[in-house]
């Protein structure tokens, strides 16, 4: 780790709060926080990702973003983020747009699966884990997208190696 990594990585983190500290319905704050996983790992790395990934739940539920009825999916909340960092991460530089329905279609397959049979959760819950995450995932692949390529000359982010 160096300097540059981990004050990227602390500048992505507290952008992805930010969009959850606005309290905005689901509808707008899961893209929101999708499209920071999908650019954290294109600037940062799958490191970075992960790690924002894993923070992100715990965070929001600890400042009473996150429902406390969603508490036993928190676990996989962070699976289900670092499944979707870590596939755009290793796939991105054959085919961005594959890497990113493959990353969202996991995502939700991890969430999804937990919810039918890992954990108890009321079943609006279970519900709202299931295919309103594929299309929170893949809108925010999508406005990642733009991102990325606005932010890949500046940042430099094809040369990135992953850390």
């Amino acid at each position: 780790m160096n300097v540059k990594f981990v004050t990227r990585t602390a500048i992505l983190l507290a952008l992805t709060l930010a969009f959850q500290m606005l309290k905005l319905p689901q509808p707008f704050t899961g893209p929101a926080v999708n499209t920071m996983l999908f650019v954290s790992t294109a600037v940062v790395g799958i490191g970075g990702g992960i790690t924002i990934g894993a923070l992100t739940p715990w965070i929001a539920f600890i400042n009473g973003i996150l429902n406390p009825v969603l508490a036993p999916a928190i676990p996989f909340i962070m699976i289900g983020n670092g499944v979707l960092v870590t596939l755009f991460g290793l796939l991105k530089r054959t085919n961005i747009y594959l890497a990113i329905v493959a990353a969202a279609l996991f995502k939700y397959i991890v969430l999804s699966t937990a919810v039918r049979f890992v954990i108890n959760v009321p079943p609006p819950v279970a519900k709202a884990l299931q295919i309103p995450q594929l299309y929170t995932a893949l809108t925010g692949g999508v406005i990642a997208l733009i991102v990325i390529k606005v932010l890949e000359k500046p940042l430099g982010i094809k040369e990135t190696k992953e850390k």
